[in-house]
């Protein structure tokens, strides 16, 4: 491999951390919750900001489901990835998310980040950081 090859797997013949991540995407878009589980770890953790309706802290397969069921009864959104890299076992994406408020059929289209750390060709923790304000008003009724 030249030093500047792209990695096709990390240590173990795991994939690597970016695969991983753009893998989850697609699973997100396809809003196919059984192959993002497959690429969760059974003891992952999700965490959001809890003033979201959708938010807080979740653990496992079942808080990976419960965070998933409440983000998609409350708003429809896409991920839109402007720059996605490295650190080490983390992955950040950085871009927008857009999308529709189901309450208040509001679109809204913010900023975004997320954090995924992956051990061993696994999520093992999800952060998501949007524009909570601007988020919270596409999802107020008035």
């Amino acid at each position: 491999m030249q030093p500047n090859a792209a990695r096709n797997t990390s240590p173990a013949n795991h994939p690597c951390p970016l695969d991983v991540v753009r893998a989850v995407y697609r699973a997100y878009a396809g809003r196919d919750l059984a192959a993002i589980q497959a690429l969760y770890h059974p003891d992952c953790e999700i965490y959001q900001s809890d003033l979201l309706p959708w938010g807080g802290e979740y653990r496992g397969y079942s808080g990976l489901q419960q965070f998933f069921t409440r983000l998609t009864s409350t708003i429809n959104t896409e991920i839109v990835d402007e720059q996605l890299f490295e650190a080490g076992d983390r992955v950040v994406s950085i871009g927008r998310t857009r999308g529709k408020a189901w309450a208040t059929g509001q679109q809204f289209e913010l900023p975004a980040v997320h954090i995924y750390t992956v051990r061993e060709g696994k999520i093992v923790r999800y952060e998501a950081y949007v524009d909570t304000p601007a988020m919270l008003s596409a999802c107020a009724s008035e």
